[in-house]
């Protein structure tokens, strides 16, 4: 427990003190445009955040490597070079598409070849979960591309809830602490395996967040940009895939969910990301525009024009990502049930009803004064 909150400190460390230097550098470089129709800040900020992130990252995963047991375990096979070589590409990509702007299939090809260099250095899914159950393993050519769609399908869900500030940090730091949570349960039974990869993946991500958040919070010093969105959607779908054992019995009988999680679990974690992403994509082309055309109409943005002040509309969607992500986890660790998974969707969606309420509120005080009766006070 003490070497992944040392890791998680020193990512959080080193990405906090390298936000002021990558902010000046973005200044310097022009890396600040101006407001848009469509956002929500007044005042032009700079970009770039992500290569603090990226910095982060690369110390993070340096110290676990020195570690007794994390750098044992890390030591086995290559995912730090995969992590650091394929973090360093995406963050390649989101710096200059933040910088200069980039073609959307241009950027689309460096997300796949970021997402086929944690394949090419052995981060690919081993097998899927089945019904009863079973799991199918994957030949290398179907993980491989099984593999790359969830990685490319999770860095455009972070990019695309990335509209507030803190709002993409914030859910990417609690979907990583679900995970983690997940993964040291995992750990109890399992020794020295993928699952302690993925705690060590998890902690260092969770310490990228918090160090980031501080600078990135209401009212933002700077924004991630893509170059951090796109990092942080990499490092989070890499815990994704290594949460998935080698071994899928190991996971029978130690809960009711079965090997049915590492699809909950990544469904639950990414349930705010991927309803922003799908109804983005459904909306755009329905009008006819490209899927990648920006627009106004993202969750954040609705809870904006409801009402909600910047920050309330960014816890509220914190409360969204920890009921879904923490309750499943609470769940499989106390052995409830599957067939309770949807109450997890109903609670979660209680809550965005209940932060909704100011606009009934507000309709109700408006109805009354256009009938006559006085406003109470």
């Amino acid at each position: 427990m003490r070497e992944y909150l040392f890791m998680a400190l020193v990512a959080a460390a080193v990405t906090y003190l390298l936000v002021p230097l990558v902010r000046r550098f973005a200044i310097r470089i022009g890396a600040m445009p101006e407001v848009r129709d469509r956002d929500v800040h007044t005042v032009p900020t700079p970009r770039l955040g992500g290569l603090a992130m990226y910095g982060g990252l690369v110390a993070g995963l340096l110290a676990a490597t020195q570690l007794d047991k994390t750098g044992e375990v890390l030591g086995q096979d290559q995912t730090v070079i995969a992590l650091i070589a394929a973090g360093g590409l995406i963050t390649l990509t989101g710096f200059l598409d933040d910088w200069w702007g980039m073609d959307p299939f241009i950027k689309l090809g460096g997300q796949i070849g970021a997402a086929g260099v944690l394949v090419y250095f052995g981060l690919a899914l081993p097998w899927v979960p089945w019904v009863n159950g079973e799991t199918i393993s994957l030949p290398p050519d179907l993980s491989a591309v099984i593999t790359i769609l969830v990685v490319v399908v999770a860095i455009n869900a972070v990019n695309f809830v990335d509209g507030l500030d803190g709002l993409a940090a914030g859910i990417v730091g609690i979907a990583a602490a679900a995970t983690w949570v997940y993964a040291i349960f995992l750990d109890q039974n399992i020794e020295l395996n993928r699952i302690n990869t993925t705690a060590a993946i998890t902690a260092v991500l969770i310490g990228m967040c918090l160090g980031f958040l501080p600078h990135n919070f209401h009212p933002a010093k700077i924004f991630m940009g893509d170059t951090g969105a796109m990092l942080l959607g990499l490092v989070l779908a890499s815990s994704l895939v290594t949460v998935t054992p080698v071994d899928s019995e190991v996971i029978e009988g130690m809960n009711r969910f079965g090997a049915l999680m590492p699809i909950l679990l990544p469904a639950a974690v990414m349930v705010l990301p991927l309803i922003d992403l799908i109804s983005a994509v459904v909306r755009r082309t329905s009008m006819g525009l490209s899927p990648f055309a920006p627009d106004r109409g993202h969750l954040h943005h609705r809870l904006l024009d409801i009402g909600h002040s910047h920050r309330r509309t960014v816890l509220i969607m914190y409360a969204w990502t920890s009921g879904f992500a923490l309750g499943l986890v609470g769940m499989s660790v106390s052995g409830v049930p599957v067939v309770y998974f949807p109450i997890v969707i109903v609670i979660a969606l209680a809550v965005l009803v209940l932060f909704s309420l100011p606009r009934w509120r507000a309709r109700r005080r408006a109805r009354g004064q256009a009938q006559g009766h006085p406003r109470r006070r």
